[in-house]
């Protein structure tokens, strides 16, 4: 078990019974006695308090979207650190242009211990709590045991499967903490086969008792097989990414199909045929989430041009901190009708709203023509004219405020099929349906032959901005995402060397950035022998 979530879950358990404690020494003046208690015995002893647990499982995923960190850093994070995006200020700038986040002791990687390793070893432990319990209670029917299994064995892989993408040197376990084991010595990472083995073991578990067809918002059977395709390409197993991804596309049960165009994939409450997983939000409802700044991260300042007020269809309210680059700009510009550039998935252009030109397009910054001579209105630009990524846009935000609380699109189809193509390409069979798929929906000219750049690219203009590009790069091996990073990150010489080209990431990029550091903290509650990841 993980020694840092071992110190916690021992520092609760002498809290609770500290308070049992203060209880019994304070029964003179504590007379009333609660109507109900909920406690650990009813959690893990009942199949209303399981079931209570499972949910908390989602409460706990949708943590990372809500917490508030350095500006909800932790949702846009990793759309930061790509070969697709401008990091332009703020904190989530330092760590996208690899100023912070690059040693075990900054402020950075104490960020990301928070917002990712904290948050899915606790996860995990959750998880496996709730697995063990259910697996030898009592008074329950199968279906609703495996059912109760399942959601937690797909939350379980889940979080050991983003923590291995970013880490690489992870411990994984299947055995509960208790007081008897609390402070084991963790001395060595997992090794991939121990790993892979535990993911591919529960993505099985989910993937056979989990519905297709499951409420909005809940794991389903096309949940896990996306993932399991998912973890198939790590493994370089390119048959069972396929078989799983074209299960989710073609299985005559499956309730999934790509939505009509692209204006409808971010369109409304998102709970359309093409998610896999969308985490729900809700206003002014016990439960319904925090609001977030993931919009206004990726959303320039048009609003503080005067004759423009903020508005929805603009992308609402931001402030420019990670932003479109021209690599993925060019990439979108390819093909002239192509829509994902026509404010569906980006916006290029922005208009008055207010006073004398209502209507007239807003030209009054340009970007640099003369790198040798940068002006005011060049920075300008950047701050408020530049395109903005309006995916994380909701018809019912409140364009006047930085933060919203919407439903947020995790997983859906369309990545599914760039899955099924890369597979079918590395293995056998005919890729291009289903990246024409893909193309054919954003009106894009259909490929008449594929490579993997294409599957690269396709996949920079339709899932940028959502989280797993920088996945995607380090997947496919070290060449290409030193290639893509160093080559292609940033803005070049168009933005950063204006400042100094220490805010250039082309520049400050370091090969073994593949794996993030350890937080020092939390390698410190590991053995003396756990290691670092190579380069710190």
């Amino acid at each position: 078990m993980n020694t840092t979530y071992i110190y916690k879950k021992a520092n609760s358990i002498l809290g609770f019974a500290f308070i049992i404690i203060s209880m019994v020494s304070c029964q003179d003046y504590l007379e009333e006695q609660p109507s109900t208690l909920i406690d650990s015995n009813y959690v893990y002893t009942t199949e209303e308090g399981l079931k209570s647990g499972v949910v908390s499982l989602y409460k706990f995923n949708r943590d990372r979207y809500d917490q508030r960190t350095e500006d909800y850093m932790g949702a846009v994070l990793l759309s930061s650190r790509s070969d697709l995006t401008f990091s332009r200020s703020g904190y989530t700038g330092l760590m996208g242009r690899y100023e912070r986040g690059v040693s075990p002791i900054d402020y950075g990687t104490e960020l990301v211990s928070s917002l990712f390793w904290k948050h899915y070893y606790n996860i995990t432990n959750k998880a496996t709590d709730i697995i063990n319990a259910a697996e030898v209670v009592d008074n329950i029917d199968e279906d609703t045991r495996n059912q109760i299994i399942a959601e937690a064995k797909f939350f379980r892989a889940q979080s050991y499967f983003f923590l291995y993408r970013m880490y690489n040197n992870i411990y994984v376990t299947t055995e509960s903490v208790t007081v008897d084991n609390a402070f084991n010595v963790i001395e060595n990472k997992s090794s991939k086969d121990e790993i892979f083995a535990l993911l591919n073991s529960d993505l099985n578990f989910a993937i056979e008792h989990l519905d297709w067809n499951v409420n909005f918002g809940r794991v389903s059977k096309g949940t896990a097989k996306h993932i399991k395709a998912k973890v198939a390409m790590w493994q370089g197993d390119w048959l069972e990414a396929k078989e799983q991804a074209l299960s989710v596309i073609e299985d005559p049960e499956s309730p999934h199909s790509l939505v009509s165009s692209t204006a409808d994939v971010f369109k409304g409450d998102l709970n359309n045929s093409e998610q896999l997983f969308v985490i729900q939000s809700q206003d002014d409802v016990l439960g319904g989430g925090d609001a977030t700044m993931m919009n206004a991260n990726y959303v320039t300042q048009y609003f503080q041009i005067s004759g423009i007020n903020s508005d929805i269809e603009q992308g609402g309210r931001g402030f420019s901190r990670v932003l479109p680059n021209l690599y993925l700009l060019n990439l979108l510009a390819e093909d002239p009708n192509d829509t994902r550039d026509d404010n569906t998935y980006f916006r290029l252009k922005y208009y008055y709203n207010t006073g004398d030109n209502i209507g007239d397009e807003i030209d009054i910054y340009k970007p640099i023509t003369d790198l040798d001579n940068p002006s005011d209105t060049y920075t300008r630009y950047y701050q408020r004219l530049h395109p903005s990524c309006i995916k994380f846009a909701q018809e019912d935000d409140d364009p006047n405020s930085y933060t919203q609380r919407s439903n947020i699109l995790v997983y859906r189809l369309a990545e599914t099929y760039l899955i099924a193509a890369e597979a079918i390409l590395r293995s056998s069979g005919d890729a291009l349906p289903y990246i024409n798929a893909i193309r054919t929906r954003a009106n894009a000219t259909p490929l008449t032959s594929i490579t993997m750049q294409d599957i690269l690219d396709e996949n920079a203009r339709e899932l940028a901005f959502e989280g797993e590009r920088w996945f995607t790069l380090k997947r496919m091996g070290t060449d290409v995402l030193n290639n893509q990073m160093i080559n292609f990150s940033g803005d070049g010489e168009y933005y950063p060397n204006y400042f100094g080209g220490s805010k250039d990431p082309r520049i400050n990029w370091k090969d073994h950035y593949i794996n993030f550091p350890i937080f020092q903290e939390d390698l410190d509650l590991l053995g003396a022998s756990y290691p670092q990841n190579t380069g710190y």
